[in-house]
């Protein structure tokens, strides 16, 4: 299988590799000097949370001022 270098540095994998890493948003790039290896990033439990917070529509104020209420004296 080949894969292209476009001229803004990008890279595009062949169809079969991507589907072996379905959900696979982002990859951890190394290097020896001589060859590239691409790592799948397993997804976190807090981008889970997250996720659904989104979901129900709770934002990032929402859950600092949750915070702040619950440290009050």
């Amino acid at each position: 299988m080949l894969a292209k270098l476009t001229s803004k540095n990008q890279i595009t994998l062949p169809k079969l590799v991507i589907q072996r890493f379905a959900g696979a948003d982002y990859f951890e790039v190394s290097t020896d000097g001589v060859s590239i290896r691409l790592r799948p990033l397993k997804r976190s439990r807090a981008d889970e949370v997250r996720d659904k917070l989104a979901a129900m529509g709770i934002r990032n104020s929402d859950v600092k001022d949750a915070v702040r209420w619950s440290r009050r004296k």
